[in-house]
């Protein structure tokens, strides 16, 4: 009798246990952000959240209810969503310091030669607009044929830039460089490595976003299956996911794997249809991280998701 009671107490706590690590990872909030296009790159600076659209004119300020305080115009002369053909594709932003200040990066895909070959530095001083042909050639040259640059991230090393696949062309990069590259186009140390893993067949799962976690040395890259056979249009939207790479800082490979996948529809039902364009650690514990993801409609509106992630 004393071994069943045992038993029976040990198989409830673990089912008490298991219950408590699925309740700790869980989505707090989700709001449409009517009338703002295309959400497609998250910073968090002086603990407001900057958010950039691909083809918005400009960047909102919020807060980490999601509440709009500003809005910067960064696009002189267009209207309030741009063109396919004519956006500079800003897709990916990080926070770095530079001539000790902390700034804002935006970085343009690359995915049409010199239309979207640009950046942006954003800070206290204004912004500045700076040409990336040089380096985006130098990644075309080494590889990165099909360039198409989605997520950007400052970490331990410098600054990493990831850059998505397609259909036709399978793969994703990332790109390893040093914190000042935008600075000495030519000459800027860069190493690639191909990420991630693929298999679902009829689609393709492609990086989107990356953010750094610095108390804990991870990369989290969200992905995305996309029904699109190039880098320039959109597609129609499967899954999304968030991949976790563990001690990033020390990576030297050619090739890295996620070291976790998470199929974000199974934490809940409301990522369902969504495409994930970027994540942004809005804080990191021992134990979770509190994430803020952002996902196009396609149609000209924005939404934003709270996510508690479990470690």
């Amino acid at each position: 009798m004393a071994f069943k009671i045992k038993s029976w107490a040990a198989s409830i706590c673990l089912f008490t246990l298991l219950a408590c690590q699925r309740a700790s990872t869980r989505l707090e909030k989700m709001v449409v952000l009517p009338g703002y296009p295309s959400g497609s790159a998250l910073a968090f600076l002086n603990n407001e959240l900057y958010l950039m659209g691909d083809d918005a004119a400009s960047l909102l300020k919020l807060d980490k209810d999601f509440t709009i305080k500003d809005s910067v115009l960064i696009l002189e002369n267009v209207g309030r969503r741009m063109d396919k053909a004519s956006k500079p594709d800003l897709e990916a932003m990080t926070v770095l310091s530079y001539k000790k200040m902390s700034l804002l990066l935006l970085v343009g895909s690359g995915s049409a030669d010199s239309i979207r070959s640009v950046a942006w530095l954003y800070g206290p001083d204004g912004k500045q607009k700076i040409d990336m042909n040089s380096f985006y050639n130098r990644l075309k040259e080494a590889g990165v044929k099909e360039l198409n640059i989605e997520g950007l991230t400052t970490y331990a090393g410098g600054i990493i830039l990831t850059s998505r696949g397609n259909k036709s062309f399978r793969k994703n990069f990332l790109v390893f460089t040093t914190k000042d590259f935008f600075t000495n186009q030519d000459s800027a140390d860069f190493q690639i490595a191909a990420v991630g893993v693929n298999s679902d067949t009829s689609l393709f799962n492609g990086v989107s976003g990356a953010d750094y976690a610095t108390k804990s040395d991870k990369l989290l890259l969200t992905v995305s299956t996309e029904n699109t056979y190039d880098s320039f249009n959109d597609g129609s939207i499967g899954k999304s996911y968030l991949w976790i790479i563990n001690d990033i800082s020390r990576k030297k490979f050619t090739h890295i794997n996620p070291d976790r996948i998470i199929d974000l529809e199974a934490i809940d039902a409301r990522f369902k249809g969504h495409k994930i364009e970027s994540v942004c650690i809005v804080g990191e514990t021992l134990k979770e991280f509190d994430l803020v993801l952002a996902a196009d409609d396609d149609k000209g509106e924005t939404l934003l998701f709270k996510l508690l992630l479990k470690k």
